[in-house]
């Protein structure tokens, strides 16, 4: 586990935490407050620890793992089975689901 500066508790205060909260809408507690408080300073603390990590030497890169998306053949693998589609229906009219009439 990363040591975290003794100041990591004092990164981010209470009006900043309402901030958030009010722009995602959520209404907390006195005690939520001060929980999410300490959570959002850690979580700024490791950030600030990570930072300190030398990476001037490493090449910056888009992404991590392989490029792009494999392709394949497009081909159909569901055939339309209508007869097996309505088996189960409740009610049918043909080859078609029977619902009742919603519009008047």
């Amino acid at each position: 586990m990363l040591e975290l500066p003794a100041m990591a508790q004092e990164k981010i205060s209470l009006e900043q935490v309402r901030h958030v909260a009010r722009l995602a809408r959520l209404e907390l507690a006195p005690a939520e407050e001060e929980s999410l408080r300490a959570e959002m300073s850690e979580m700024l603390g490791y950030v600030d620890k990570l930072n300190e990590l030398a990476t001037d030497k490493v090449a910056p890169t888009a992404q991590v793992g392989e490029s792009g998306t494999p392709l394949r053949e497009d081909a159909v693998t569901n055939h339309a089975a209508a007869e097996a589609m309505l088996a189960n229906a409740p009610a049918r009219d043909g080859f078609f689901f029977k619902v009742p009439k919603i519009i008047e």
